[in-house]
């Protein structure tokens, strides 16, 4: 049962608080367990403290073999069931996919597989689509692939800018991502990705 999660997050911690605000809920069946970090100033800690959620910062080295199984120490100290990366920015090695084999979660600014990477908004933007989007997706050992369990898509307005394409895509992603995350922890999703009848 997936009722222990962990939320890795480098930032602002937006779509961390929409999980708090989920799980705050009885009937949601898990609960946060902790907060991970690479980056000891991101106000996502913050959240979690007021929230009271314990918080854990890894800072990420070059290492990128020694800082995941720094993370999976924690996750394993936490009794972490499934994992939820909610503007992680750090690509985690094959260990933690692994060890938490389709039970690690990201969402992403755009209709992947289009616009992967760290800079989706800005590249929608520069191509000139009319139409981006989120994507919520089970992590595998590539860069934002993975099977792909739900999309939503955010059309592009004339006049957007990084900032106001980057707020509505916000708005969707704190309904998507809780509501996957819901899933998951239920059961309701298959290995594949796709939402289980």
């Amino acid at each position: 049962m997936i009722d222990r999660l962990a939320v890795l997050v480098s930032g602002n911690g937006t779509n961390l608080q929409a999980l708090v605000d989920a799980t705050a809920d009885p009937g949601f069946g898990a609960s946060i367990v902790v907060v991970v970090s690479d980056r000891p100033d991101a106000y996502a800690l913050t959240r979690a403290e007021a929230a009271g959620i314990p918080t854990e910062v890894v800072p990420w080295s070059p290492d990128r073999t020694r800082s995941t199984k720094a993370v999976i120490d924690v996750l394993e100290r936490y009794e972490v069931k499934g994992v939820v990366l909610a503007g992680f920015m750090r690509i985690l090695g094959p260990a933690a996919i692994r060890r938490y084999p389709n039970r690690i979660i990201n969402v992403h600014p755009s209709l992947l597989p289009s616009f992967a990477g760290s800079k989706a908004i800005e590249a929608a933007l520069a191509h000139g689509v009319k139409v981006t989007g989120v994507t919520v997706h089970f992590v595998d050992e590539e860069v934002d692939h993975g099977p792909i369990i739900a999309q939503e898509p955010v059309v592009v307005e004339p006049g957007d800018d990084v900032e106001s394409l980057a707020a509505r895509i916000h708005i969707v992603e704190h309904v998507l991502l809780p509501a996957v995350v819901g899933d998951f922890v239920a059961g309701r999703l298959s290995q594949a990705g796709v939402m289980s009848p």
